[in-house]
């Protein structure tokens, strides 16, 4: 196993980081409109004619901005975690 330099890691972290907040604003956006969904369902909002729900644009924005926190956090979070097991092993 060889040890990664602090350089090699530093890009490992930006290719993650930047991979998964795109993939974070786009799964919380879809995630909020089925939210938005149910939540017009339930308070018997009839969406125009060719929009997923009412006010989806609210709950796609905010479900966005969530999963860009999370997403991207969580992966470098385990990414870090893997870092540290590695570094334990070789004994720095």
């Amino acid at each position: 196993m060889t040890k990664r330099t602090p350089l090699e890691r530093k890009a490992q972290y930006i290719g993650i980081g930047c991979l998964t907040t795109a993939g974070g604003a786009f799964g919380g956006a879809m995630v909020a409109v089925l939210i938005a969904k149910v939540v017009g369902l339930l308070s018997r909002c009839e969406p125009v004619e060719g929009l997923p729900a009412c006010d989806w644009h609210i709950f796609a924005g905010w479900g966005a901005l969530i999963g860009v926190a999370i997403l991207p956090t969580a992966a470098l979070w385990r990414v870090r975690q893997s870092h540290a097991a590695e570094d334990a092993q070789t004994g720095d």
